[in-house]
């Protein structure tokens, strides 16, 4: 008995021990000079930083969708001009977008509920809403329902780009009517300083944006949405200082853009969107694009997309035009969604018919603002209306709008390549030296990580969507 006695005290006492060190082991793996919660401002600025250093940077933006809509092109380096990529050339957007951006919007959302701040949980939707807009413009079908809730769903499925839509048009419904200007204030907020009033018309906005994206399929859908925005009342974007963007700052917060050029010397403006603006009279080609170093070059000089390496590099660095200074300094601003294009998505919708207002006033006054973007004067706005070529047909209103909407989304990548397969305009010719036998990319290709990390569902949205090629056209992508 004394035996088995001392065993249970022993017993006991090893219990007690394990506990302690379980107990010890929780304090020890806690960092004493950090919060253990996040602080809302904080997750607001991060999350949505990293998101637009991802869309307005290299792997989604300039080696990519640029190259793709014919803005940009490669002077060496040149396989992505060719659509040569390998299986993690697209991996960027997908893993920033679920581990960075969506998993913090996520978080934010919990903790604006536990605190009562509906206008945190108000533009963490609309956030969130824009990512995932960007996410399944790009590869099609993605997960949405499951997506970053690893601790629930370690393989989430795909859903089809058509419930993507229709739920992102839910999420923002509900972010409007969280969003609450008399209602408790926000800090962390980069693009509108914490205004409320301007999340409610950014909110709007991107309605408005995914309303026309489904329009081919879903008319009476984007009737509904855009019948909806006209009754709740907020309005949209107004005016160019009312554009959704991020304003980056001097070195390290510079621009991606910038940070790439004080290293690389890979990319020039395409000849395509150069000719494009001579032909025009367009009076934003210098601020689209450089003159050439070569001081005997007196012409804005853009190079065919898709050329060889060889063949690039021989019309000479020094005698190309490089993108325009503003594009390629520091505190040039990441465009998320800019007055211009509110009001061309207004011309459609009128031209549509999903709404009696003036399409052809409304394209006239989206022209207009893209060129006080960029501060064109007044006169030259004047001249470049009257041209010919700029006039709006009320025959052919995805002609007029695609083609003068390619010209303003320049620098706008992901969103030009878009509204290029969505609108068919302009009418772009494939890489010269491409390898998709004479045909140009509709979607971005699945990272490699989710056929071997996620197999069974990323078979399965293969088996609904198509192959997972570049050539693969999407749900939305009607014509």
């Amino acid at each position: 008995m004394k035996i088995k006695y001392t065993s249970i005290l022993l017993s006991g006492a090893l219990l007690l021990s394990l506990g302690s060190c379980k107990k010890s082991l929780e304090e020890i793996n806690q960092n004493p000079n950090a919060s253990q919660n996040a602080q809302p401002d904080y997750l607001l600025t991060g999350a949505t930083k990293a998101t637009a250093d991802t869309y307005w940077g290299t792997s989604n933006n300039m080696d990519a969708s640029l190259l793709f809509v014919q803005h940009w092109a490669k002077i060496q380096y040149t396989d992505p001009d060719r659509y040569i990529y390998t299986n993690t050339g697209f991996q960027e957007l997908w893993s920033v977008a679920y581990t960075k951006s969506i998993v913090n919007y996520n978080q934010l959302i919990k903790i604006a509920d536990a605190q009562a701040n509906p206008n945190y949980k108000g533009v963490a939707l609309v956030l969130r809403s824009w990512v995932f807009t960007l996410l399944t413009d790009a590869y099609g079908d993605i997960p949405y329902k499951q997506a970053a809730s690893i601790d629930q769903f370690l393989t989430p499925e795909y859903d089809k780009q058509r419930d993507v839509y229709f739920a992102l048009l839910d999420d923002l419904k509900a972010a409007q009517a969280a969003l609450t200007p008399s209602g408790p204030a926000i800090a962390g907020d980069v693009i509108y300083n914490n205004n409320i009033a301007l999340w409610k018309k950014f909110a709007n906005s991107l309605r408005l944006r995914i309303a026309l994206r489904i329009a081919d399929r879903e008319p009476e859908k984007s009737k509904e949405v855009l019948a909806d925005i006209q009754a709740e009342g907020s309005g949209y974007i107004s005016a160019n200082s009312e554009t959704a963007q991020l304003v980056y700052l001097a070195s390290p917060n510079q621009n991606p853009i910038s940070n790439l050029f004080d290293t690389r010397d890979d990319y020039r403006i395409s000849k395509t969107i150069v000719d494009r603006l001579y032909t025009l009279n367009d009076p934003r080609l210098p601020v689209y694009a450089s003159k050439p170093q070569d001081t005997t070059v007196h012409t804005y000089v853009g190079i065919p997309n898709g050329l060889l390496v060889g063949d690039a590099s021989n019309l000479g660095f020094a005698k190309t035009s490089k993108p325009g200074t503003y594009f390629r300094a520091p505190s040039a601003p990441a465009v998320i969604m800019s007055y211009a294009e509110v009001l061309f998505d207004r011309a459609e919708a009128a031209a549509r018919g999903f709404t009696s207002e003036d399409a052809a006033d409304l394209y006239k006054q989206a022209v207009t603002a893209s060129l006080k973007q960029y501060s064109v004067a007044d006169a030259a706005v004047a001249t470049y209306l009257t041209s010919a070529p700029v006039q709006y047909d009320a025959t052919n209103f995805r002609k007029s709008i695609g083609d003068q909407k390619w010209i303003a989304l320049f620098g706008q990548g992901l969103e030009a390549f878009a509204e290029w397969r969505r609108l068919d305009y302009p009418q772009l010719q494939p890489a010269v030296a491409g390898v998709l036998a004479g045909k140009m990319p509709l979607r971005f290709i699945y990272p490699g990580t989710e056929q071997s990390l996620n197999g069974a569902s990323y078979q399965g949205a293969v088996a609904s969507q198509g192959p997972d090629v570049l050539t693969t056209k999407l749900w939305f992508d009607v014509n």
